[in-house]
């Protein structure tokens, strides 16, 4: 696939660790001028200089998804750089409190910032990178949902709910504009080897056996296999897949 995304302009949320920064980096490999847009500026650098050490183009740029304003500045920033958005991969993301988030029991605020920032932080990311790429002519958006979009999980009230309306929302939006050459797909993690699992595997809210357990692969994914799927429907090559959730989770929902 080297090459598919040749000067194609992306712009990637959560970019600084993870799934956004394995996927960044192959984006770049592809041919992509990539924005790092992170919650954290000092990961979103990091990332930067990773794809620049590598022979890649990218900038960053601070931003919390939750926030009208930063958002707004982030998809501007972007355009200011690059000249054009062609493509967006809405990916961050926060775990809250998962595996002690029962309906019963779970707190306001954990459920109010999760939805925050993995919902309407997508439906913001949506609202601003639309319009830029309707004056180009198209583009293409991937949004990270997850398995926990598909099926249930105890103890995860609040991200499961999150992660449900992300799949709708792409849904929805695919729809709106499958007529104006803007595609609208979402990718949905099994359990991948990134920070948040070692987070919610360190609070003792699960442990990495019974986070495997249920793969019938029987390991872990790595967040570059999340990554191939995302630049796969980024590209050209997927130009007639769009309201498409993308299940990558190595046989779990199958199962």
């Amino acid at each position: 696939m080297a090459g598919t995304l040749e000067g194609k302009v992306i712009l990637v949320t959560g970019g600084g660790s993870g799934i956004g920064r394995a996927t960044s980096l192959l984006l770049a490999k592809q041919g992509a001028k990539v924005m790092i847009a992170d919650y954290v500026p000092d990961s979103a650098v990091k990332t930067v200089a990773m794809i620049k050490e590598a022979g890649g183009t990218a900038d960053c740029v601070a931003a919390d998804v939750s926030i009208t304003k930063q958002v707004e500045a982030m998809v501007a920033k972007t355009v200011e750089t690059f000249g054009r958005l062609d493509g967006a991969f809405n990916n961050a993301g926060i775990e809250g409190k998962i595996g002690h988030d029962r309906v019963e029991n779970g707190s306001e605020e954990n459920f109010d910032r999760t939805i925050a920032i993995n919902l309407k932080g997508v439906w913001l990311c949506m609202k601003y990178e639309i319009p830029q790429m309707l004056k180009q002519g198209g583009g293409s958006i991937v949004n990270t949902a997850s398995v926990a979009g598909l099926v249930g999980f105890e103890g995860g009230s609040a991200y499961n709910a999150s992660k449900h309306g992300v799949i709708g929302l792409t849904k929805t939006a695919a729809l709106e504009y499958a007529q104006k050459n803007i595609r609208v797909n979402c990718v949905c993690p099994g359990v991948i080897n990134t920070p948040m699992v070692a987070r919610i595997v360190d609070a003792g809210g699960m442990n990495e056996r019974d986070l495997t357990a249920g793969e019938p692969v029987g390991r872990m994914g790595q967040p570059s296999e999340i990554g191939e799927g995302v630049a796969w429907l980024l590209s050209d090559a997927a130009s007639f897949v769009t309201g498409h959730s993308l299940v990558i989770d190595g046989g779990w929902v199958a199962r």
